[in-house]
């Protein structure tokens, strides 16, 4: 009885799939089948490191960066890396937050110019977040590294390299729900992790 419905369970959940990819365009699919595979305390073991470097130069937890990339972007099984409003890359953010706020543009952090965003003058100039972390003399939303060296950055400018917490996940994204999604993985990980692998984002 007991093999019958592990047949039946596994058979059900093939339909699942087979419905969601017949209805919904393959991306929807992708996104939806990473959210119901990586459980709560999966971590991809290939960001560690990435994690680890950005969280030592900016003095906060590597677990917190960790947990915001599984909460933007699902670990970066989000494709495209663009979300509704305009936020960028493997941890969002808005172009004008990347590239610095004294560059005009809209209230939400939209840039309406054409301009390249990983120009390092640029956002010296503004006084972005943008990090060129992997050393390549750009800084690239688009790329792992440099956007989890920008999002160390910012959390510790808010407030996180003095254990706030909180505070630096509100100042990221306005939201009680967003901090509260974010905290619920945070003190998952510091608690318990798996390392684990998975294709992830072609964005590297």
């Amino acid at each position: 009885m007991k093999k019958f419905m592990t047949i039946v369970f596994f058979v059900l959940l093939g339909l699942f799939f087979l419905v969601l990819y017949t209805f919904l365009d393959h991306d929807q699919v992708r996104q939806i089948t990473y959210k119901t595979l990586i459980a709560e305390h999966h971590i991809p073991k290939d960001y560690v490191p990435i994690y680890k470097e950005a969280a030592e130069q900016y003095d906060i937890p590597w677990e917190l960066l960790a947990s915001v990339h599984r909460v933007e972007t699902i670990f970066s099984t989000m494709d495209p890396l663009i979300s509704p409003v305009g936020a960028l890359g493997h941890f969002q953010f808005m172009p004008r937050t990347w590239i610095g706020w004294s560059y005009p543009g809209g209230q939400l952090g939209e840039i309406e110019d054409e301009i390249d965003l990983t120009d390092l003058e640029l956002i010296t100039e503004h006084n972005g977040y943008g990090v060129d972390g992997s050393g390549n003399g750009k800084a690239d939303p688009f790329d792992l590294r440099d956007a989890a060296y920008a999002a160390a950055y910012y959390l510790a400018d808010h407030g996180a390299a003095n254990g706030e917490i909180e505070e630096a996940l509100f100042a990221y994204n306005q939201s009680d729900d967003y901090v509260r999604e974010v905290m619920g993985y945070y003190e998952s990980y510091l608690d318990y992790y798996e390392l684990v692998s998975f294709p992830t984002a072609k964005y590297k």
